[in-house]
């Protein structure tokens, strides 16, 4: 078992949720129950699945959860560049968050590779 709160990966995805959960303050107000759900709801699913995969006692079912992660990161990529384009915020604040969003998934997958 590994304690997720002093995993490096973990702390960097909760920072990222929290960055996802106030660029999508800037949405539109009928996006709440859209778009600004479903990338909240991945954002957060990100740090979750590491928490939660950290507590097996099998490096095995850590991977699986690690791979959920991974792939609901890339979800937030996909959403973000949905958001984009909608023009709801910025490109530069999108980059950013992207650039962030791939440094997750190295990490996750340098992480998975480690177990």
């Amino acid at each position: 078992m590994h304690n997720f709160k002093n995993l490096k990966i973990y702390q960097k995805a909760i920072e990222f949720s929290v960055s996802i959960y106030k660029l999508t303050n800037l949405f539109p107000e009928y996006e709440l129950f859209g778009l600004t759900n479903q990338i909240r709801r991945a954002a957060t699913s990100i740090a979750l699945n590491i928490a939660e995969g950290s507590g097996n006692s099998s490096n095995k079912e850590f991977k699986r959860f690690l791979e959920i992660s991974l792939r609901s990161n890339y979800e937030v990529i996909a959403c973000l560049e949905i958001a984009q384009r909608l023009t709801y915020f910025k490109k530069e604040d999108s980059d950013n968050l992207i650039t962030e969003a791939n440094e997750i998934a190295s990490m996750i997958v340098g992480f998975r590779k480690q177990l």
